[in-house]
């Protein structure tokens, strides 16, 4: 069993106990976003350190609104 704890910039997002280490290059999904793994560091034994880069949302909804609707 292994201490991960998963970082994003220097920010921790997340620290989980997990029977194996993410490889780089995989996909992961944290707290409902998208990411990949991009850098492993294994502290010592039992913690290890993972970079991730997590993918931007593009909302591609945006509601317009007609100026002839308008209520007045």
């Amino acid at each position: 069993m292994f201490v991960v704890h998963f970082f994003e910039n220097k920010k921790l997002l997340l620290v989980q106990l997990r029977n194996q280490v993410p490889a780089v290059g995989e996909d992961i999904k944290i707290k409902g976003r998208k990411g990949k793994v991009s850098d492993v560091n294994s502290v010592d034994e039992k913690n290890i350190q993972v970079q991730i880069l997590i993918e931007k949302v593009i909302n591609k909804n945006k509601l317009v609104v007609d100026p002839k609707k308008k209520r007045r």
